[in-house]
């Protein structure tokens, strides 16, 4: 019986919240019904969640995109501390740019002034009119290199030659640190090796000399040529810039040129480094540990 009555109220109860009542508006003067709808309880609380939803929702819009949110507590704070972090960037940033562009003008006070130091290219000079007996440190590698050479050398009857090319007290500087990127071969007219190597580094002169040739060719781009006493010849190809003109004098160590990547047989950065003797070439390889 209980159960019954509680089935009845469940249907009395869905039956209430879904009657539809009328709603009428009527003219007070002539009576007549100007307009009117039906709702139900159901409609009506669904209508006013969509209202409440809309209103909640255009509020959160309003406060997130104007400067109402300011004045929601906590949320100034994190703002405040956003700014701050952005500030003290743009001014370590600044403080950078300060300090570079001191620099610059304290060189260029220096140079106008005539106080600053000679520059590092400059002084290799110095280091290669050191004393001949002086013996130049060698890393492992140059003489693991050495070593592979004798032991390689030890049976060669190449060194009976007639005419051998006197090396005795030579030391050959190497024009640039790089990496051996071709080989010398002879066969295919390449008679000399390829170094490549950072770009604008400084290009060394390999033995004491003369500059016989400075000028630009379409094929091997900026080239110096030195002429050496002993009857040696080195070229130097590819260069970016030249610092040397014909008829310089310069010693073993010195910059003659910058690494570059000029003309069209250039495919990257990089020294075309030959070595003549007497009007032939040698393998550069046989002289310098690259």
């Amino acid at each position: 019986m209980a159960r019954k009555q509680r089935r009845t109220n469940k249907k009395s109860f869905w039956h209430r919240i879904r009657f539809k009542y009328k709603l009428s508006f009527f003219n007070e003067g002539t009576l007549e019904e100007v307009w009117s709808f039906r709702l139900s309880q159901l409609s009506a609380f669904a209508m006013l969640g969509l209202f409440a939803f809309l209103l909640i929702a255009f509020t959160a819009f309003i406060i997130i995109k104007t400067p109402i949110r300011n004045y929601l507590p906590g949320y100034l704070d994190v703002e405040v501390r956003k700014e701050i972090m952005q500030n003290a960037l743009r001014a370590d940033s600044l403080e950078r740019m300060i300090q570079i562009q001191s620099l610059y003008l304290n060189n260029v006070a220096g140079i106008l002034s005539g106080t600053m130091p000679v520059d590092s290219i400059r002084e290799i000079d110095s280091l290669a009119r050191v004393n001949p007996d002086y013996e130049i440190p060698q890393t492992k590698e140059e003489k693991k290199f050495i070593k592979d050479f004798e032991e390689a050398e030890k049976y060669n009857l190449a060194v009976l030659d007639p005419n051998p090319v006197p090396t005795d007290g030579v030391f050959f500087y190497k024009p640039v640190n790089g990496v051996v990127s071709s080989h010398y071969d002879a066969n295919i007219r390449h008679y000399g090796v390829d170094l490549v190597a950072a770009p604008k580094e400084s290009v060394l002169a390999t033995l004491d000399g003369t500059v016989v040739f400075a000028g630009f060719d379409p094929n091997s781009g900026n080239v110096i040529q030195v002429q050496h006493k002993n009857g040696f010849l080195s070229i130097y190809k590819h260069n970016e810039l030249l610092l040397k003109e014909v008829g310089d004098r310069v010693v073993a160590g010195e910059a003659i040129a910058l690494v570059g990547n000029t003309g069209k047989l250039s495919t990257g950065p990089h020294l075309h480094f030959e070595l003549w003797y007497k009007g032939g070439p040698v393998n550069p390889e046989e002289y310098i540990a690259f």
